[in-house]
């Protein structure tokens, strides 16, 4: 059976009152209103899986989010630095990508000052291609690579990619 876990109470008034606004923020970071709601309901008394019911989550999620609370005070409500997977782009190269996208692409007729119209490249393509982005990118010195690997498709896609095997199996 799972241990029951109750968040310890406030060590003063402040932290008490730091952990209710933030459970009834409307524009504090989700996780740490999330986590905030956790303590708040555990304060009422409530079982951890009463709380993983009210919130819907796991109680699990709650024992884990409880204990952390107790361990850190109120810095233990936010979620933990790497979590998730690691972006593929600095946010410098995202923000080159961006500014990439806002121009218009190399093959797309533009007017002139002279009322002509031209294109600054007349063999590229008059939209964004994601081959043509990443040229793009390249010579701007924006190393990105496009996944070309068939197997990242879904199940589906890949059964459509290879035929059914017809005849009958002995």
């Amino acid at each position: 059976m799972p241990k029951h876990m109750q968040a310890r109470a406030a060590q003063d008034e402040q932290e008490e009152s730091q952990v209710r606004k933030l459970a009834r923020s409307h524009h504090a970071p989700a996780d740490w209103k999330f986590h905030a709601q956790m303590v708040v309901e555990s304060w009422a008394g409530k079982t951890p899986k009463e709380i993983a019911i009210e919130l819907d989550c796991h109680p699990k999620t709650v024992r884990v989010h409880l204990a952390r609370f107790n361990a850190e005070g109120i810095s233990g409500l936010g979620m933990r630095e790497g979590a998730g997977r690691k972006p593929r782009l600095t946010e410098w190269e995202r923000s080159g990508i961006l500014a990439l996208v806002k121009q218009p692409p190399p093959g797309r007729l533009e007017r002139r000052t002279s009322e002509t119209l031209a294109a600054r490249d007349e063999e590229g393509s008059a939209q964004w291609t994601l081959d043509a982005l990443t040229e793009a990118a390249h010579a701007a010195g924006i190393q990105v690579e496009r996944e070309r690997d068939p197997t990242h498709l879904p199940t589906r896609r890949r059964a459509l990619a290879s035929p059914p095997q017809l005849g009958h199996q002995r």
